[in-house]
């Protein structure tokens, strides 16, 4: 457990720039979402959608990189992080099954983000 408190700024710094490249919906939306799911949309409800969630994930990104940076508000950032991450892993196994090899990667690094985090967080309280 001390390899992952050790080590975890740089998990946390590494999927946060990641996580942070989902800003590029906001400009492509289309393209984010192509690239995410496979999929496409015709309208402008869906392109407001598509934006908005890419800046929600693209701040969690940034969420990341602060905590990463910022040892005294790590736990927070993690915390808020791997939330985000697990409802998001959630809401594509429960809703979107159609969706998971396309997403895969993401789901793949999502995961290790929540163990990690989870891990950092008991190692976190014993300290």
């Amino acid at each position: 457990m001390t390899f992952i408190a050790r080590h975890f700024k740089w998990l946390m710094l590494v999927s946060g720039v990641l996580t942070a490249t989902m800003f590029y919906g906001l400009v492509a939306p289309q393209a984010a979402l192509e690239s995410m799911f496979g999929t496409s949309f015709d309208g402008q409800l869906e392109s407001i959608i598509i934006r908005s969630w890419s800046a929600l994930v693209g701040l969690i990104g940034v969420v990341m990189i602060y905590g990463a940076l910022n040892e005294r508000h790590r736990v927070f950032s993690a915390s808020i992080a791997a939330l985000s991450k697990a409802i998001f892993v959630s809401l594509v196994v429960i809703y979107g099954q159609e969706f998971l090899g396309s997403v895969a990667p993401a789901i793949a690094l999502d995961l290790l983000v929540i163990a990690s985090t989870l891990l950092f967080l008991l190692t976190a309280r014993q300290s």
